[in-house]
Parts: C-alpha cells; structure tokens; sequence
C-alpha cells in the first residue's frame, strides 16, 4: 500500500503559525486516513519553530531561490528565517524518503508547503503562483505535490500508480 505525505495541519492537529488547521473534508481523505496511508508531518515544527509563531514569507524570489540560497524567508518580524526552512525542507524530504510516501498533500498558500500559490513577500495578503520551499524540495526528487483541494487528482494518480505497482511487482 502506498503512503501519502501530509501537512500536519490538515484535518484536526492545530499546528499552523496561527495554532490553527486545515479542515479536510472528503471521502478521499477519510479513506485514505482509515487505510493507515497518511504520513503526518510538519517541516516547521520539526525544526523546532512554536505553535504559534510569527508569519513567514519568501521574500526576494522563489522557493527555488531560497534552496539556492539567493532568496530569503523572513517572519513579519523581519527575523530571517531561511536556514530554517531549508533545514525543515530536507527533513520534509527525509520523512517522506523514510515513509516510503508516492506523494505528497501539503497545504497551500505555506511558505513550506505551498503547492501552487505562497503569499508575496509583502505581508499585505496578496498572493501569487509560487510553491514552498518544502514542496519544492520535494518535487526536485521527483515526489508529486497536491494541495488539499486536489484529492480527486492526487487519489487518480495513486491509484495508477498502484495499478503499475501490482503490474511490476
């Protein structure tokens, strides 16, 4: 049976900067759940930020950059953050490996797991296409990422990657 990588904060466990969740609900996910499939994690707790904290955003370029060290995270405090959510990035990506996970279900709009959109850099609540550091780092080993508002997507290439598993194996 293959695993499912999620962001800790969704359905239930309040660990966003705000001590808050992500409700999720679908029969996707209660599947998923009841099946043992979803590995919980969160890339900023396990680097030892608290619940709550300060807003972080990517500032000056993509999560991309910030990998790359020419972009930074900072917390709207204007502490830079960046080394830590690189760190936390590669314990996403460790987890994930350990898990044995096919994909990933990481909660958008996250500096760190933002799949399709991150907030700007500007702290105003503006938006804008970008990923997070952790979902980036993630892709770039070739570990699918959906946002939770993706579960018919992400269950369809599941259950095709199960179907070449059975076919194989």
């Amino acid at each position: 049976m293959l695993k499912v990588l999620v962001s800790g904060c969704l359905q239930g466990r309040a660990l966003r900067y705000n001590a808050t969740y992500v409700p999720v609900n679908s029969l996707i996910w209660d599947r998923w759940s009841a099946e043992g499939r979803l590995v919980r994690f969160c890339p900023e707790v396990a680097v030892g930020f608290p619940i709550p904290r300060p807003p972080a955003e990517i500032v000056g370029g993509t999560a991309g950059d910030v990998l790359a060290g020419s972009a930074r995270v900072e917390e709207a405090t204007g502490a830079d953050v960046t080394n830590l959510f690189r760190l936390a990035a590669r314990r996403a990506l460790d987890r994930a490996v350990e898990a044995g996970v096919a994909l990933a279900i990481l909660v958008d709009g996250s500096p760190t797991c933002g799949s399709s959109v991150i907030y700007d850099g500007s702290f105003t609540g503006r938006t804008v296409p970008g990923r997070g550091v952790a979902a980036e780092e993630l892709l770039r080993h070739g570990i699918p990422v959906f946002h939770e508002g993706q579960l018919a997507q992400a269950a369809a290439m599941l259950a095709d990657l199960e179907k070449s598993e059975r076919c194989t194996g």
